[in-house]
């Protein structure tokens, strides 16, 4: 089995619950961050998305700053920055500064989607697909800007060049375990959510993986939803809230999430759903004892070196606590 040295982390989309500000949202973010820290969690990621009520992480290399700023060990980085919503100009000055201010401590995650609707993604950038279709080029150009050889480019992004800000790319489909494969850079599947096509993407990732500078073998980053509580009951009962967020997402009425209720028909009849079935195929609620015979049993198959748990729930207290759960668990199965 391939979790002796499984790290474990954390993506955060930096949920905003219902009657929460956003003042509170983001110094919950912080307090994760930090109790993560103490739980031994190798990294923190900040998802971004946009024109969603109910995600607050839109401004990333914002909130990355300061989450760093008010942790010490922990690696803070992007799950991921979407490279074709920006000028990779502009992300090498931007993480190249949060290098220099918290060395060794940032990582730089990229995937090629929008991470919000159409409408939004042209207001966003009016050529946003065809940076889309051009994101190994963008990609290129980032690396550029980040290396010392460009010192004499009339180009330049002077803060990044030799900044030490390491690159992960990320995917939910085939098309970017070829990219990662290919450049030799760890990969980060969106497992969480995205179950489709997680064992092909693997079996290419591997089996085209090219050492590189960065990366001398196949590095796997593997998104599982983590719901934890003492028993499996309540833990049903928080995953509520994960639920209604899916309805959301179908319906097109996206919400802040809702407060946790007894599990109902409808939101069963909501989780026999065959799409909401396949979304949440690695999601792993109930007590430690049950999430922990499901996490070994997935990293048996998958061989991940390294989860990024992804926990839905709405009170900040009930998710500190499942992702100590869930580092206790990362630690008993080593």
């Amino acid at each position: 089995m391939k979790n002796q040295n499984t790290a474990y982390s954390i993506l955060d989309l930096v949920l905003v619950s219902k009657g929460h500000s956003l003042e509170q949202t983001f110094n919950n973010a912080l307090k994760l961050a930090q109790q993560a820290e103490i739980f031994g969690y190798t990294r923190y990621w900040l998802a971004e998305h946009h024109n969603a009520p109910n995600i607050a992480s839109s401004a990333t290399s914002v909130l990355i700053g300061y989450v760093a700023q008010g942790t010490h060990t922990l690696r803070i980085g992007s799950g991921g920055i979407m490279l074709p919503n920006h000028s990779p100009l502009i992300i090498a000055e931007q993480f190249g500064t949060l290098a220099s201010l918290y060395p060794d401590r940032i990582d730089l995650g990229l995937g090629r989607a929008p991470g919000t609707d159409k409408e939004t993604a042209l207001a966003i950038r009016s050529d946003f697909m065809k940076a889309a279709h051009s994101f190994p080029v963008e990609l290129e150009k980032l690396e550029t800007y980040f290396s010392k050889n460009n010192a004499d480019s009339k180009v330049r992004a002077t803060v990044a060049e030799g900044a030490d800000v390491p690159l992960y790319i990320l995917g939910s489909s085939t098309d970017s375990a070829h990219l990662a494969a290919k450049k030799g850079l760890p990969y980060a599947f969106a497992s969480h959510f995205a179950t489709t096509y997680l064992w092909e993407a693997l079996k290419i990732y591997r089996k085209e993986f090219q050492p590189s500078s960065h990366l001398k073998k196949p590095y796997v980053m593997a998104g599982v939803n983590i719901i934890i509580a003492d028993t499996d009951k309540e833990a049903e009962r928080l995953s509520t809230s994960l639920i209604r967020m899916i309805v959301g997402i179908f319906t097109g009425k996206r919400d802040y999430v809702q407060p946790p209720t007894d599990m109902t028909p409808d939101l069963m009849e909501v989780m026999q759903n065959p799409q909401v079935r396949q979304m949440l195929k690695y999601s792993f609620i109930g007590s430690k004892s049950t999430v922990k015979a499901q996490v070994k049993e997935f990293l048996e198959q998958t061989k991940a070196d390294e989860l990024i748990a992804v926990t839905n729930i709405f009170d900040i207290k009930d998710r500190i606590k499942s992702y100590r759960l869930f580092a206790e668990i990362m630690k008993e199965l080593k």
